[in-house]
């Protein structure tokens, strides 16, 4: 795929108060690599321009880090489930932005962005992982890998503990794979009780600088078959 990075982003110092660093352009495939890669990733409604965010401080976790309750390992363990990588992407994308959420009108998963995610997976870069009982997805995540980074976008559930299991299987899958970072954005009660801690927008960007250098892991993880690309920005 023809990437093409038409953006110029200002540096992360320069967002505001709230993390708003620029508006305007476009999702391409080109402009989510390049923005994810620095630290900056879309946040808006079909009805807005496009808007650009690194917000101070950033939820972040390591992938040893993640604590995995009794009860979730006993859900594992049971396997009422089936657990698959990359064959549903597309649905799972539409179940996280049509899936009500409370306090939540609407979605920030636009056509458009879907789309450019769409073309990111077609092209190995963004990824899914889900959870069917009965042959249904019912659970499930997705997200974009650069170097030994994946940017964590939304995940959601049909049943109760659908979407952990989803994250318990995707984080079995970062450690063998050696990554070392997962970018959470912003902080949630949720995620903190799993292990993910803030850090601030500075050092948040070093670990990045240190680890979407690394060569990224390419493909469709499903196939087991991936090469390794390194990007330049």
């Amino acid at each position: 795929m023809q990437l093409n990075f038409d953006l110029d982003f200002p540096p992360v110092k320069l967002a505001n108060e709230s993390g708003l660093l620029a508006i305007g352009g476009d999702v391409s495939p080109g402009n989510l690599l390049l923005a994810y890669s620095q630290g900056i990733f879309p946040w808006y409604s079909d009805d807005e321009p496009v808007m650009w965010w690194s917000p101070n401080p950033r939820m972040i976790m390591k992938p040893a880090d993640f604590k995995a309750s009794k009860s979730l390992k006993k859900l594992v363990r049971e396997g009422k489930y089936s657990f698959r990588i990359d064959t549903a992407f597309a649905e799972v994308m539409h179940q996280c932005a049509h899936s009500p959420r409370s306090g939540q009108i609407g979605t920030w998963i636009t056509p458009d962005l879907t789309a450019g995610f769409i073309a990111l997976h077609e092209s190995g870069f963004a990824h899914s992982f889900e959870v069917f009982v009965d042959n249904k997805l019912v659970g499930g995540l997705y997200g974009l890998a650069i170097g030994k980074v994946f940017f964590g976008e939304s995940m959601f559930y049909q049943l109760a503990n659908a979407s952990k299991l989803a994250f318990y299987h995707f984080i079995e899958f970062l450690k063998q794979n050696d990554f070392k970072l997962i970018d959470a954005q912003q902080e949630t009660t949720h995620l903190k009780s799993l292990g993910a801690y803030t850090v601030t927008r500075e050092d948040f960007i070093d670990l990045l600088n240190i680890y979407v250098s690394e060569p990224s892991l390419c493909g469709n993880w499903g196939t087991k078959v991936f090469r390794k690309i390194i990007l330049s920005f």
